[in-house]
């Protein structure tokens, strides 16, 4: 499908009647069920008693105290938004242009690691609605879904490494993405080493994972999820295996090494150029709160950078990235500003946007949506977030998002 035919069915999708015409293709399974799915917050709560205790948390929980989780929503509420009226927005856009491609809403889907250990062949649902709605859909390179795999289904897919500083290594995983076909290549920087998710720990989730007597039961009391997503994985793939962060593929999620692999302490500013030295397409750096990194990004010649404190999951007391937006805003030049962490309505999507992102990343949710309902839920999130904006759009007079400005807003 061309870019164009795809974009409209998007926009038919952005508009008021989109849930409506995303209950008619979910099949009378789903139907039911989404429609007590009234926002995005509705999949977590709905998610919560299908899952094992240590899988949700593994989803839902930050770190230490939760208070970088915890900002990350407060941060919203220090903006009201100002309405202009009498303005035409009987017709209203939200498509964005990034990186060459128009997208048919100013969000996609951020990375999530393990998402396919959490509901079956979740990465690949996921994939495979951000197609549909066109969308963006960034696979982590903590996932079991291989890329080659994934990109058969999303074409379009983006992928996000946790990348070796080994000049070897980067060039040879460069080469492997290339290969796949991927279109936007995101490197993951704010993760030198893993963080102390303490109720990862209480809840009995761990890398390497290990069937302690607690986590045994905590599967058995989730027959659900033990058979139809755990034990559908095992069939389909064997003990899971992190696919995507070497070249070569990756360990077993019963292995040791799972404990440390993901993060590089000596990964430099010299290891993301020699990643643009070998990558030709457009390349972000994701994780990035700071004014003065954002300059160092694009003086090493980043294409887009992704303002995020990894959901707060990553250092606790961490500033909101939307606290920073602006002053990231100002340095980063003619790159692309895209922001994640904590967002779940359509004003959390406009009041970034306002403040000067291009584009949002959205992760917990859709994954939540997954386990609910599979690709359908996934769906419907989509069309349910969309549907958000464009009501807010009309309400604050934006008739084409681009227009968003900080003129929208002032300080609570």
């Amino acid at each position: 499908m061309n870019d164009a035919a795809s974009h409209e069915r998007v926009q038919a999708a952005s508009l008021p009647e989109a849930s409506e015409q995303a209950y008619r293709s979910l099949g009378h399974r789903h139907e039911r069920l989404l429609k007590r799915v009234l926002d995005l917050g509705d999949y977590q709560r709905l998610a919560r008693p299908r899952l094992p205790r240590a899988v949700y948390g593994y989803v839902a929980n930050g770190v230490e105290a939760d208070v970088a989780r915890e900002d990350n929503r407060k941060s919203f509420q220090d903006w009201r938004m100002v309405t202009r009226v009498l303005r035409d927005v009987s017709r209203r856009s939200q498509a964005t242009e990034l990186f060459g491609h128009r997208y048919g809403a100013p969000f996609g889907i951020a990375p999530m690691g393990a998402a396919a250990v959490v509901a079956y062949d979740a990465d690949n649902r996921m994939a495979r609605a951000a197609a549909a709605a066109n969308i963006p859909f960034v696979l982590s390179a903590n996932s079991i879904t291989p890329i080659e795999e994934l990109v058969r289904n999303n074409p379009n897919a983006w992928f996000a490494s946790y990348q070796s500083p080994e000049p070897d290594k980067v060039q040879a995983m460069v080469e492997r993405v290339a290969r796949a076909g991927i279109k936007v290549y995101v490197v993951t920087v704010d993760v030198p080493v893993s963080s102390n998710r303490e109720d990862d720990k209480r809840a009995g989730y761990s890398m390497p994972l290990r069937p302690t007597p607690g986590l045994t039961w905590d599967g058995l009391t989730h027959p659900r999820w033990l058979i139809g997503d755990a034990g559908r994985t095992v069939l389909r793939r064997g003990i899971p295996v992190i696919s995507n962060l070497e070249a070569t593929g990756g360990v077993s999620l019963l292995s040791r090494e799972v404990a440390t692999i993901a993060g590089h302490s000596d990964f430099t500013w010299k290891s993301a150029e020699l990643i643009r030295k070998f990558w030709k397409g457009p390349l972000v750096i994701k994780g990035l709160l700071s004014g003065e990194d954002a300059r160092i990004a694009r003086e090493s010649g980043v294409d887009g950078i992704v303002v995020s404190n990894h959901g707060g999951r990553q250092l606790d007391g961490a500033v909101s990235p939307l606290d920073v937006l602006p002053e990231i805003k100002a340095q980063s030049g003619d790159m692309a500003v895209l922001i994640d962490s904590g967002f779940r309505r359509g004003t959390d999507v406009l009041k970034a946007l306002a403040l000067g992102a291009d584009f949002i990343l959205i992760g917990r949710p859709f994954l939540f949506a997954s386990v609910v309902a599979g690709e359908a839920g996934v769906q419907h999130a989509i069309s349910l977030l969309s549907k958000e904006i464009d009501i807010d759009q009309a309400l604050l007079g934006l008739a084409d998002i681009a227009d968003a400005g900080p003129d929208m807003l002032r300080k609570g």
